[in-house]
Protein backbone atom coordinates (compact mmCIF):
# COMPACT_ATOMS: atom_id res chain seq x y z
CA UNK A 1 0.00 0.00 0.00
CA UNK A 2 1.81 3.06 -1.33
CA UNK A 3 1.62 6.76 -0.43
CA UNK A 4 2.21 8.90 -3.53
CA UNK A 5 1.52 12.30 -1.97
CA UNK A 6 0.48 13.58 1.48
CA UNK A 7 -3.28 13.91 1.77
CA UNK A 8 -4.00 11.16 -0.73
CA UNK A 9 -5.22 7.65 0.08
CA UNK A 10 -2.77 4.79 0.00
CA UNK A 11 -2.67 3.00 -3.34
CA UNK A 12 -2.50 -0.78 -3.74
CA UNK A 13 0.49 -1.62 -5.93
CA UNK A 14 2.61 -4.55 -7.06
CA UNK A 15 6.24 -3.60 -6.38
CA UNK A 16 9.41 -5.58 -7.04
CA UNK A 17 10.53 -7.67 -4.08
CA UNK A 18 13.02 -5.50 -2.15
CA UNK A 19 16.67 -6.54 -2.04
CA UNK A 20 18.64 -6.59 1.19
CA UNK A 21 22.03 -4.94 1.10
CA UNK A 22 25.06 -5.63 3.31
CA UNK A 23 24.02 -5.81 6.96
CA UNK A 24 20.34 -5.82 6.06
CA UNK A 25 17.59 -8.42 6.37
CA UNK A 26 14.83 -9.25 3.91
CA UNK A 27 11.75 -9.89 6.03
CA UNK A 28 8.49 -11.53 5.01
CA UNK A 29 5.96 -9.39 6.86
CA UNK A 30 3.39 -11.17 9.03
CA UNK A 31 1.80 -8.13 10.69
CA UNK A 32 2.26 -4.37 10.87
CA UNK A 33 0.74 -2.08 13.45
CA UNK A 34 -1.12 1.05 12.32
CA UNK A 35 0.34 3.96 14.26
CA UNK A 36 -0.76 7.55 14.69
CA UNK A 37 2.64 8.49 13.27
CA UNK A 38 1.57 6.78 10.03
CA UNK A 39 -1.48 9.01 10.08
CA UNK A 40 0.64 12.14 10.56
CA UNK A 41 2.74 11.12 7.55
CA UNK A 42 -0.26 10.34 5.35
CA UNK A 43 -2.01 13.57 6.36
CA UNK A 44 1.09 15.69 5.68
CA UNK A 45 1.68 16.78 9.27
CA UNK A 46 5.15 15.20 9.19
CA UNK A 47 6.85 16.76 6.22
CA UNK A 48 9.42 15.50 3.74
CA UNK A 49 8.87 11.73 3.75
CA UNK A 50 10.42 9.66 1.01
CA UNK A 51 7.91 9.49 -1.85
CA UNK A 52 6.51 7.25 -3.09
CA UNK A 53 6.51 5.54 0.30
CA UNK A 54 5.38 2.32 1.94
CA UNK A 55 4.45 3.45 5.47
CA UNK A 56 4.40 1.31 8.60
CA UNK A 57 6.97 0.79 11.35
CA UNK A 58 5.54 -1.73 13.82
CA UNK A 59 6.58 -4.73 11.75
CA UNK A 60 6.72 -8.39 12.73
CA UNK A 61 7.95 -10.95 10.25
CA UNK A 62 10.31 -13.80 9.42
CA UNK A 63 13.77 -13.35 7.93
CA UNK A 64 13.84 -14.85 4.47
CA UNK A 65 16.43 -17.59 4.44
CA UNK A 66 16.69 -18.48 8.10
CA UNK A 67 13.17 -18.12 9.48
CA UNK A 68 14.08 -15.97 12.47
CA UNK A 69 11.19 -13.88 13.76
CA UNK A 70 12.07 -10.20 14.16
CA UNK A 71 10.42 -6.92 15.00
CA UNK A 72 11.26 -3.79 13.01
CA UNK A 73 10.66 -0.47 14.82
CA UNK A 74 10.52 3.23 13.86
CA UNK A 75 14.26 3.83 14.37
CA UNK A 76 15.79 2.27 11.26
CA UNK A 77 19.38 3.54 11.13
CA UNK A 78 21.75 5.94 12.87
CA UNK A 79 25.26 7.07 11.98
CA UNK A 80 26.81 6.12 15.34
CA UNK A 81 29.15 9.09 15.03
CA UNK A 82 27.28 12.33 15.77
CA UNK A 83 27.36 13.95 19.20
CA UNK A 84 23.99 12.45 20.10
CA UNK A 85 24.97 8.89 19.18
CA UNK A 86 28.23 9.27 21.10
CA UNK A 87 26.24 10.45 24.14
CA UNK A 88 23.94 7.41 24.09
CA UNK A 89 21.08 9.39 22.54
CA UNK A 90 20.80 7.58 19.23
CA UNK A 91 17.09 8.53 19.13
CA UNK A 92 18.26 12.11 18.42
CA UNK A 93 20.84 11.18 15.76
CA UNK A 94 21.30 14.03 13.32
CA UNK A 95 21.25 11.68 10.30
CA UNK A 96 18.77 9.07 11.57
CA UNK A 97 16.57 7.19 9.14
CA UNK A 98 13.11 6.03 10.16
CA UNK A 99 11.15 3.01 9.01
CA UNK A 100 8.07 3.91 7.01
CA UNK A 101 9.32 7.48 6.54
CA UNK A 102 12.87 7.54 5.15
CA UNK A 103 12.84 3.80 4.40
CA UNK A 104 9.94 1.75 3.06
CA UNK A 105 7.97 0.14 5.84
CA UNK A 106 5.60 -2.68 6.59
CA UNK A 107 2.32 -2.03 4.77
CA UNK A 108 3.59 -4.68 2.38
CA UNK A 109 4.40 -8.37 2.06
CA UNK A 110 8.16 -7.80 2.30
CA UNK A 111 10.40 -5.24 4.00
CA UNK A 112 14.13 -4.66 4.30
CA UNK A 113 15.71 -3.54 7.57
CA UNK A 114 19.15 -2.92 9.04
CA UNK A 115 19.80 -6.00 11.17
CA UNK A 116 21.26 -3.90 13.99
CA UNK A 117 17.90 -2.21 14.51
CA UNK A 118 15.74 -5.33 14.60
CA UNK A 119 14.48 -6.92 17.80
CA UNK A 120 13.87 -10.52 18.80
CA UNK A 121 10.26 -10.79 19.98
CA UNK A 122 9.11 -12.80 23.01
CA UNK A 123 7.67 -16.17 22.00
CA UNK A 124 4.59 -15.45 24.11
CA UNK A 125 3.34 -12.90 21.56
CA UNK A 126 1.84 -13.70 18.18
CA UNK A 127 2.79 -11.45 15.28
CA UNK A 128 -0.49 -9.54 15.53
CA UNK A 129 -0.38 -9.15 19.32
CA UNK A 130 3.31 -8.23 19.33
CA UNK A 131 3.22 -5.56 16.61
CA UNK A 132 1.87 -2.74 18.87
CA UNK A 133 4.78 -3.21 21.26
CA UNK A 134 7.19 -1.95 18.60
CA UNK A 135 6.08 1.69 18.73
CA UNK A 136 2.98 2.19 20.86
CA UNK A 137 4.67 0.15 23.57
CA UNK A 138 8.19 1.49 23.11
CA UNK A 139 7.31 5.18 23.02
CA UNK A 140 4.97 4.73 25.95
CA UNK A 141 7.65 2.90 27.91
CA UNK A 142 10.24 5.62 27.20
CA UNK A 143 7.73 8.27 28.27
CA UNK A 144 7.03 6.34 31.47
CA UNK A 145 10.72 6.24 32.36
CA UNK A 146 10.77 10.05 32.21
CA UNK A 147 8.21 10.20 35.03
CA UNK A 148 10.79 8.84 37.47
CA UNK A 149 9.28 7.21 40.52
CA UNK A 150 5.92 8.99 40.22
CA UNK A 151 3.18 7.04 41.97
CA UNK A 152 0.08 8.74 40.49
CA UNK A 153 0.28 8.76 36.69
CA UNK A 154 -2.24 10.44 34.39
CA UNK A 155 -2.55 9.17 30.79
CA UNK A 156 -4.14 11.63 28.34
CA UNK A 157 -5.50 9.86 25.27
CA UNK A 158 -6.28 6.22 25.99
CA UNK A 159 -5.34 4.45 22.77
CA UNK A 160 -2.62 2.08 21.59
CA UNK A 161 0.20 3.45 23.76
CA UNK A 162 -1.77 4.22 26.89
CA UNK A 163 -3.46 0.83 27.10
CA UNK A 164 0.00 -0.81 27.11
CA UNK A 165 1.63 1.70 29.46
CA UNK A 166 -1.25 1.40 31.93
CA UNK A 167 -0.44 -2.28 32.31
CA UNK A 168 3.28 -1.64 32.79
CA UNK A 169 2.63 1.14 35.31
CA UNK A 170 0.27 -1.01 37.35
CA UNK A 171 2.81 -3.85 37.28
CA UNK A 172 5.31 -1.38 38.78
CA UNK A 173 2.90 -0.57 41.59
CA UNK A 174 1.81 2.83 40.31
CA UNK A 175 -1.71 4.25 40.37
CA UNK A 176 -3.09 5.10 36.94
CA UNK A 177 -5.64 7.79 35.99
CA UNK A 178 -6.99 7.74 32.42
CA UNK A 179 -8.25 10.72 30.41
CA UNK A 180 -10.24 10.23 27.20
CA UNK A 181 -12.13 12.55 24.89
CA UNK A 182 -14.96 14.18 26.82
CA UNK A 183 -18.04 11.97 26.65
CA UNK A 184 -16.16 8.86 25.51
CA UNK A 185 -17.88 6.50 27.91
CA UNK A 186 -16.74 3.42 25.99
CA UNK A 187 -13.12 4.51 26.14
CA UNK A 188 -13.40 5.12 29.86
CA UNK A 189 -14.94 1.67 30.39
CA UNK A 190 -12.07 0.18 28.39
CA UNK A 191 -9.56 1.97 30.64
CA UNK A 192 -11.28 0.72 33.78
CA UNK A 193 -11.26 -2.83 32.40
CA UNK A 194 -7.45 -2.62 32.47
CA UNK A 195 -7.47 -1.69 36.13
CA UNK A 196 -6.97 2.06 36.07
CA UNK A 197 -8.05 3.71 39.28
CA UNK A 198 -10.08 6.52 37.69
CA UNK A 199 -11.20 7.39 34.16
CA UNK A 200 -12.80 10.59 32.93
CA UNK A 201 -12.83 13.25 30.23
CA UNK A 202 -9.71 15.23 29.43
CA UNK A 203 -11.28 18.48 30.64
CA UNK A 204 -11.97 16.99 34.08
CA UNK A 205 -9.74 17.34 37.11
CA UNK A 206 -8.64 14.02 38.59
CA UNK A 207 -9.83 13.26 42.13
CA UNK A 208 -6.36 14.05 43.49
CA UNK A 209 -3.20 15.76 42.26
CA UNK A 210 -1.04 13.68 39.94
CA UNK A 211 2.70 13.16 40.32
CA UNK A 212 3.13 12.97 36.55
CA UNK A 213 1.14 12.94 33.31
CA UNK A 214 1.85 11.56 29.86
CA UNK A 215 0.08 13.10 26.87
CA UNK A 216 -0.43 10.67 23.99
CA UNK A 217 -3.16 12.57 22.13
CA UNK A 218 -1.67 15.02 19.57
CA UNK A 219 -3.62 17.93 21.06
CA UNK A 220 -1.63 20.91 22.31
CA UNK A 221 -4.58 22.18 24.36
CA UNK A 222 -4.05 19.24 26.72
CA UNK A 223 -0.73 20.64 27.95
CA UNK A 224 -2.18 23.34 30.24
CA UNK A 225 -4.80 20.87 31.48
CA UNK A 226 -2.12 18.33 32.38
CA UNK A 227 0.06 20.98 34.07
CA UNK A 228 -2.95 22.00 36.13
CA UNK A 229 -3.49 18.38 37.17
CA UNK A 230 0.04 17.67 38.43
CA UNK A 231 1.43 18.69 41.80
CA UNK A 232 4.42 20.95 42.39
CA UNK A 233 7.58 19.34 40.95
CA UNK A 234 5.32 17.14 38.83
CA UNK A 235 6.28 16.11 35.30
CA UNK A 236 4.26 16.37 32.08
CA UNK A 237 5.62 14.29 29.19
CA UNK A 238 4.47 14.89 25.61
CA UNK A 239 4.86 11.49 23.96
CA UNK A 240 3.79 12.18 20.38
CA UNK A 241 5.97 12.91 17.37
CA UNK A 242 3.50 15.61 16.33
CA UNK A 243 1.19 17.86 18.35
CA UNK A 244 -1.02 20.78 17.45
CA UNK A 245 0.11 24.16 18.75
CA UNK A 246 0.21 24.55 22.51
CA UNK A 247 -1.92 27.54 23.57
CA UNK A 248 -0.49 30.22 25.81
CA UNK A 249 -1.02 29.62 29.50
CA UNK A 250 -0.34 31.37 32.78
CA UNK A 251 3.17 30.92 34.14
CA UNK A 252 1.68 29.80 37.45
CA UNK A 253 0.79 26.46 35.81
CA UNK A 254 4.49 25.78 35.22
CA UNK A 255 5.74 27.46 38.36
CA UNK A 256 6.42 25.28 41.38
CA UNK A 257 9.23 23.46 39.58
CA UNK A 258 6.87 21.56 37.33
CA UNK A 259 8.60 20.04 34.29
CA UNK A 260 7.32 19.93 30.71
CA UNK A 261 9.27 17.76 28.29
CA UNK A 262 8.94 15.76 25.08
CA UNK A 263 9.88 12.27 24.01
CA UNK A 264 11.53 11.79 20.62
CA UNK A 265 11.71 8.42 18.90
CA UNK A 266 13.25 5.47 20.78
CA UNK A 267 16.53 3.75 21.44
CA UNK A 268 17.42 0.11 21.00
CA UNK A 269 17.86 -0.09 24.75
CA UNK A 270 14.22 0.96 25.22
CA UNK A 271 13.19 -1.92 22.97
CA UNK A 272 15.32 -4.48 24.72
CA UNK A 273 14.02 -3.44 28.15
CA UNK A 274 10.34 -3.39 27.21
CA UNK A 275 10.42 -6.67 25.28
CA UNK A 276 12.12 -8.37 28.22
CA UNK A 277 9.49 -6.94 30.58
CA UNK A 278 6.41 -7.62 28.43
CA UNK A 279 5.98 -11.34 29.24
CA UNK A 280 6.45 -10.77 32.97
CA UNK A 281 3.69 -8.16 33.29
CA UNK A 282 2.23 -9.85 31.21
CA UNK A 283 1.16 -7.22 28.68
CA UNK A 284 -2.04 -8.06 26.82
CA UNK A 285 -2.53 -5.94 23.72
CA UNK A 286 -6.08 -5.16 22.62
CA UNK A 287 -6.02 -5.40 18.84
CA UNK A 288 -8.37 -4.80 15.92
CA UNK A 289 -7.11 -6.45 12.73
CA UNK A 290 -7.43 -5.35 9.12
CA UNK A 291 -6.35 -6.89 5.84
CA UNK A 292 -3.51 -5.17 4.00
CA UNK A 293 -5.86 -3.78 1.35
CA UNK A 294 -7.97 -2.22 4.12
CA UNK A 295 -5.13 0.01 5.36
CA UNK A 296 -7.03 3.18 4.39
CA UNK A 297 -10.02 2.04 6.45
CA UNK A 298 -7.76 1.40 9.43
CA UNK A 299 -6.24 4.88 9.11
CA UNK A 300 -9.68 6.47 8.78
CA UNK A 301 -10.90 4.76 11.92
CA UNK A 302 -7.78 5.76 13.82
CA UNK A 303 -8.20 9.36 12.62
CA UNK A 304 -11.77 9.48 13.98
CA UNK A 305 -10.93 7.75 17.26
CA UNK A 306 -12.83 4.57 16.47
CA UNK A 307 -10.11 2.06 17.36
CA UNK A 308 -10.22 0.24 20.69
CA UNK A 309 -6.61 -0.39 21.67
CA UNK A 310 -4.41 -0.81 18.59
CA UNK A 311 -5.04 -1.41 14.89
CA UNK A 312 -2.89 -4.02 13.13
CA UNK A 313 -2.65 -5.11 9.50
CA UNK A 314 -2.65 -8.92 9.44
CA UNK A 315 -0.57 -9.58 6.34
CA UNK A 316 -0.69 -13.37 6.68
CA UNK A 317 -4.47 -13.28 6.27
CA UNK A 318 -3.86 -12.76 2.56
CA UNK A 319 -2.69 -16.34 2.22
CA UNK A 320 -4.01 -17.89 5.39
CA UNK A 321 -0.51 -17.78 6.87
CA UNK A 322 0.73 -18.60 10.34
Amino acid sequence: MVLDAPGSPLRPAELPEPVAGPGELLVRVAACGVCRTDLHIVDGELRHPKLPLVVGHQIVGEVVGDGRRVGIPWLGWTDGECRYCRAGLENLCERAQFTGYDRDGGYAEYAVADERYCFALPAEFSAVDGAPLLCAGLIGYRALTFTGDAERIGLYGFGASAHIVAQVARHQGRRVFAFTRDGDDEGQRFARSLGVEWAGGSSERPPEDLDAAIIFAPVGALVPLALRAVRKAGVVVCAGIYMSDIPSFAYELLWGERVLRSVANLTRRDGEELLALAPTVPIRTEVETFELESANEALDRLRSGRIRGAAVLDITSRAGGT
